[in-house]
């Protein structure tokens, strides 16, 4: 029985480090686990390469939280870890019409794009408008759309802007009930958008692009074989398969698009404050 998931931290749920695997737990707002893997001896079998991959796990992403600053500050500070310096391109993945695959895109409307400003912002004496991060974002829609690979679009954006790193934001399978909507995974190896859901296209990496690439994302759907396995000793051979999402999907994808931008434009842009952004949007 194969069960899709799209989360590392599903490959290892006993924690334990190995030669090929580190594995580091913290607390703070949110229960934060990093798994490291030293080489690509899992690509073939769980289609995990070699990199690092940090889980945040929390309450329910639909539910303002009292604690939701500390959390914005402290996926920021996490992603912070991951994103080289210079420009940056934010690209948001998936199809904004199916409302549990809309996660990128409507991550990327709220972003602080400012590489148009360079110009206008040529003579400006303010140093706190200079100390602002160039950084481009685009959401390009999926194949069925457009009939072109996203990994294509996206090389022919960096060929003319040329950033320095790409932070890919896309909805993600998870294999684990409890983790659909209440988890973010951010990692440096790259996404293969639709690979949850084994609908997988072409690879987004810094193989592919020569830069560092940064996926970030929120399990927003689940196999149903693994709904039927948690609960029930009943039969998967008479029962189709099929992608299940949460009746709050909207609300999931709102709620949690809100918070990842914030944590990424507090990341990109360390002289704003969360209030800042907030005003922005």
């Amino acid at each position: 029985m194969n069960i899709r998931t799209d989360l590392a931290l599903e490959h290892f749920p006993d924690g334990d480090s190995s030669e090929k695997v580190r594995i580091n737990t913290r607390r703070g707002t949110f229960s934060i686990t990093e798994i490291v893997l030293n080489d690509d001896s899992y690509t073939e079998t769980l289609g995990k390469g070699k990199g690092r991959y940090v889980t945040l796990e929390g309450q329910d992403l639909t539910v303002f939280s009292d604690s939701y600053e500390n959390m914005v500050s402290e996926l920021a500070q996490e992603l912070i870890k991951f994103i080289p310096d210079g420009d940056i391109l934010v690209v948001g993945l998936g199809n904004s019409d199916i409302t549990p695959d809309a996660l990128g895109p409507a991550v990327t409307s709220k972003i602080l794009a400012t590489r148009h400003l360079e110009k206008e912002l040529e003579n400006e004496t303010d140093l706190f408008l200079k100390s602002l991060r160039r950084v481009s974002v685009f959401a390009g829609g999926v194949l069925g759309q457009t009939g072109i690979e996203t990994a294509e679009i996206i090389r022919a954006v960096c060929k003319e802007i040329k950033p320095d790193g790409i932070i890919a934001v896309d909805a993600l399978a998870c294999s684990d009930v409890r983790r659909l909507g209440t988890t973010i995974q951010i990692s440096d190896a790259g996404i293969s958008p639709g690979s949850g859901v084994a609908n997988a296209r072409k690879e987004l990496s810094e193989k592919l692009f020569g830069i560092p690439v940064i996926a970030v994302g929120v399990p927003t759907v689940v196999d149903m074989y693994t709904i039927v396995r948690n609960f029930t000793d009943g039969d998967f051979n008479d029962i189709p398969n099929m992608m299940v999402t949460s009746r709050e999907i909207d609300r999931l994808i709102e709620r949690s698009a809100q918070l990842i931008s914030f944590g990424i434009n507090l990341a990109l842009q360390p002289s704003l404050t969360l209030e800042d952004i907030k005003g922005l949007f």
